[in-house]
């Protein structure tokens, strides 16, 4: 089982307390809950399209709500932005929040658990979504039939021949060779070092669960029932002052019906030159959450 780390309370990138202060000396809190939700998001698209969401479904819900004028580098500057108070809401995701933190005492279990845990007093991690935008392993329909691959464990009956590589390769959550040989008893050879082989043919391919050649290419994602993969589901991360109780109950709407695939798909066409607006629009009310 995948080993989460805990961590003290205020611990998040070495906050302390509900405010701090910025560079020039000027106290910073909490988000002005009695001006507009201030929705921040990193630069990649599906970021935008689900900082996208969570406002039409604020606005929806009467609360005033505007997107900060510059993304930030990173989903874990996002996520300090929200502690700082430069912001108010912010897509996260689980294990990249939780290994900014300083190390503490580690456990397996509940991660919404161990986020409240590891959050400062006032700045809350909304149930996730099913959507998750972490690290898969995939392999092509014909590698599926071939060797009747459903999940990581049946890479055993392929032998020794196949290749690991992929796109995410390089991600933090990416299992090396070592890693899925000890917990699932398989043998991969990294792509690259095998006879004429590169990355980008790899047999099993690292990608994130977003990328759209999962559905492009019809690739088959292998489950990970030994979660060598940490979990990466995404939620909205608040401030409590900044987001009104009928704006948390309206985010959980969208959380209880945007999935990977659905997440996938809206990532895409976003990439594709859609708007995020529009296509936050489309899907919502596509699930009858907008009129």
């Amino acid at each position: 089982m995948v080993r989460i780390t805990a961590f003290a309370v205020c611990s998040l990138l070495l906050l302390t307390g509900c405010a701090t202060a910025n560079a020039e000396g000027t106290h910073v809190g909490y988000a002005d809950s009695a001006g507009p939700a201030v929705i921040g998001t990193d630069g990649s698209a599906q970021s935008r399209v689900v900082a996208a969401l969570y406002g039409e479904l604020l606005t929806r819900a009467g609360q005033k709500v505007r997107t900060a004028d510059t993304p930030y580098a990173s989903p874990i500057d996002t996520a300090q932005a929200v502690v700082d108070g430069r912001i108010s809401i912010a897509p996260a995701y689980e294990s990249t929040l939780l290994r900014a933190m300083p190390g503490g005492q580690t456990m397996p279990g509940n991660m919404e658990a161990t986020l409240s845990m590891a959050l400062p007093p006032g700045i809350v991690a909304l149930p996730p979504a099913a959507a998750q935008g972490g690290v898969v392993l995939a392999v092509t329909e014909s590698t599926a039939g071939k060797h009747k691959l459903h999940s990581l464990t049946d890479l055993r009956r392929a032998g020794t021949g196949l290749t690991l590589g992929g796109s995410a390769s390089g991600d933090p959550d990416a299992p090396s060779v070592a890693v899925l040989k000890e917990a699932y008893g398989v043998t991969l050879t990294p792509a690259g070092t095998a006879s004429g082989a590169t990355s980008g043919a790899a047999d099993v391919r690292v990608l994130r669960s977003t990328d759209p050649a999962i559905a492009r290419d019809g690739l088959v994602v292998l489950a990970d029932p030994k979660s060598v993969v940490p979990p990466e589901h995404v939620f909205p991360l608040i401030s409590a002052p900044a987001v009104d109780p009928a704006g948390r109950r309206a985010l959980a709407r969208v959380n209880t019906r945007l999935t990977t695939a659905q997440l996938a798909r809206l990532t895409a066409s976003v990439e594709a030159g859609e708007t995020p607006g529009r296509a936050a629009k489309a899907w919502l009310r596509a699930k009858g959450l907008l009129r």
